[in-house]
């Protein structure tokens, strides 16, 4: 894999401290929960940064404690509630579902949230200058660059005659993010299927809707539950000989063919400064939501020479990624 990006990580395992230590230490406690999987080892190591930018290191002057929905969002609402019931400083909320679990769970309690689809139209923040309430956090941009994706996916796959779209209809973001990619496929003269899928069986259903309907590239939506299902959609995707387009980098490694996104790095890196900065006392409500400035495109070569695919020489300079 050739690198064109440096990421800054911090190696650690996601295992809390004992409750009995934390009471013992009388430091603050921080709940970190997510809609994804445990093993999101890179959002997991940039927060662990961010918070040690700002002079908190586990175990020392701060302990957080991890809970994880493996892409069940009907785990989401308990979890919230159950940090919001104990003594929390900083709720850090990671994703759109979990973040609005958080919303619901507690008015008090300070919220630190990554969210990749509007925080002010989904009712998350005031604005993103002033947030007010008492979350604030990162807004990813995922949704809103998913007309982006799709352009790019038709400069590796020209005139696609049908691009299927995977949309998880539970997530919260689904109708906006929806409406993107179908305004740009609009603007691209291009036609598009969206496929609701929300469990693996229906994910293997979609992918044989995509071989009946000929769909010649798929478009897959940014979900926390899809991120759980990484390893099945690559498969189904090498099986059916089927270009995808992800939102993450990590797809792409493990041998998707193009993503492109903010950085996730440099997303919960700066969660875990504001986490830092809200132990260190500042308000939620005086924290502006952050938006991203660093994206990241990547493409795998291997992936693209088994789909008979020729990577473009300008396509390949823009990447920040090449993996051969």
């Amino acid at each position: 894999m050739r690198r064109r990006a440096f990421v800054v990580g911090i190696a650690g395992s996601a295992a809390a401290w004992p409750r009995w230590a934390w009471a013992q230490q009388a430091i603050p406690l921080v709940g970190y929960f997510s809609a994804s999987s445990a093993g999101d080892n890179e959002r997991l190591n940039a927060f662990r940064t961010g918070l040690e930018e700002q002079g908190f290191a586990q175990g020392r002057n701060v302990v957080v404690e991890y809970g994880h929905a493996e892409g069940d969002y009907g785990r989401l609402a308990a979890m919230a509630v159950d940090f919001a019931k104990r003594p929390v400083t900083v709720l850090m909320a990671s994703a759109l579902p979990s973040a609005l679990a958080a919303q619901k769970a507690t008015a008090k309690i300070p919220i630190v949230f990554v969210s990749g689809a509007d925080p002010v139209q989904l009712g998350l923040v005031k604005s993103l200058a002033r947030p007010e309430g008492n979350a604030t956090g990162v807004s990813n941009y995922f949704g809103h660059l998913g007309g982006k994706r799709l352009e790019l996916l038709r400069e590796l796959v020209p005139r696609p005659p049908l691009v299927a779209y995977l949309l998880n209809p539970k997530n919260q973001n689904a109708e906006a993010h929806s409406a993107e990619v179908k305004q740009a496929a609009n603007a691209l003269s291009q036609r598009i299927e969206v496929l609701n899928a929300s469990s693996r069986d229906e994910i293997e259903a979609a992918f044989q809707i995509t071989a009946q309907q000929k769909a010649t590239a798929l478009l897959i939506g940014d979900d926390p539950f899809f991120s759980t299902q990484s390893d099945l959609i690559i498969g189904l995707a090498a099986r059916h000989a089927l270009p995808t387009m992800h939102y993450r980098t990590d797809y792409v490694a493990a041998g998707g063919l193009i993503s492109y996104g903010s950085s996730q790095a440099e997303t919960y890196r700066q969660a875990g400064l504001y986490t830092g900065r809200i132990l260190k006392g500042e308000k939620p409500s005086d924290l502006p939501v952050v938006q991203p400035t660093k994206f990241e495109l990547a493409i795998n070569l291997k992936t693209a020479a088994a789909l008979g695919l020729a990577v473009p020489l300008i396509l390949q300079q823009r990447a920040d990624k090449l993996i051969e």
